[in-house]
């Protein structure tokens, strides 16, 4: 499945997006008309696909790049970003049914040259400043929750918190049995104590264990994987490889936006 090919809104995306958009411009408003709030979408994911700054938006494309800016912001603030990834959860989930039985969890590293808030120095990459994306998948890889941290943050001091940011409640039931599948990077007896008491069956490999030390009975299929293909899909916007902005919270709204799109297209896949 290819995420490559979604440069522009169709009218069905557009419209799951515009019921949750405030009006173009506010009622007894005086001055020149604003940008419609589909051109400024379509301007917010030419960045987030080319990952370029925002001044170099073509005005004859989308109108002010100052203005697209601003109104990315505003919205940022208002918490509609936070609003169009629970309502495209919430759209995949009454399509296509979350497949709670398995999930996964893992963290992306990325650089963030400029620096700014929720960023550290990453030890995997010489001490440079970076930043994290987190995010907990579930059995095909459709993203169910997102946090951002610092690059120095170890994975297992946020999980909980990934746990904590699921839009839809999970299931309770004694009938079915829920599979947490992690990396080594989550291999701690606490963490896995935490998950258990969330009434999952954890799947973290020790470390220095491998698939062969393992008897058979607990050899389970390879089902981790499904969150790194979804990171590998949010690595398709060029926004998410390198972290420019310095505020938090606009590079959490790009994520959100991105991971928005891949529920929409993994909902609507033939």
């Amino acid at each position: 499945m290819s995420y490559n090919t979604l440069w522009h809104l169709t009218d069905s995306l557009w419209s799951m997006i515009a019921r949750i958009l405030p009006a173009d411009k506010a009622p007894g408003t005086r001055g020149r008309p604003a940008l419609s709030n589909r051109r400024v979408l379509e301007g917010i994911l030419y960045v987030l696909r080319t990952g370029c700054q925002w001044k170099s938006l073509k005005r004859e494309w989308f109108g002010a790049s100052s203005s697209l800016h601003a109104r990315f912001q505003a919205w940022q603030k208002a918490g509609l970003w936070q609003k169009v990834f629970e309502q495209f959860v919430r759209y995949y989930h009454q399509r296509r049914g979350i497949q709670w039985q398995w999930q996964a969890l893992d963290s992306k590293s990325v650089a963030a040259p400029l620096g700014g808030e929720q960023t550290g120095k990453n030890p995997t990459d010489r001490g440079k400043l970076g930043s994290k994306r987190h995010i907990l998948v579930d059995a095909r890889g459709a993203p169910l929750a997102i946090i951002i941290s610092g690059a120095q943050a170890h994975d297992k001091t946020c999980a909980m918190a990934v746990l904590n940011a699921q839009v839809v409640r999970r299931p309770k039931t004694i009938y079915r049995v829920h599979h947490l599948c992690a990396d080594k990077g989550y291999d701690s007896e606490d963490l896995r104590q935490s998950f258990q008491r969330r009434n999952y069956r954890v799947h973290i490999r020790r470390r220095g264990v491998t698939i062969e030390d393992l008897p058979a009975r607990k050899r389970y299929p390879a089902r981790r994987w499904v969150v790194e293909r979804t990171l590998s899909w949010q690595n398709d916007f060029r926004s998410l490889r390198t972290r420019w902005a310095k505020k938090a919270d606009n590079w959490l709204a790009l994520i959100q936006f991105a991971s928005a799109l891949v529920l929409w297209k993994m909902t609507n896949a033939s």
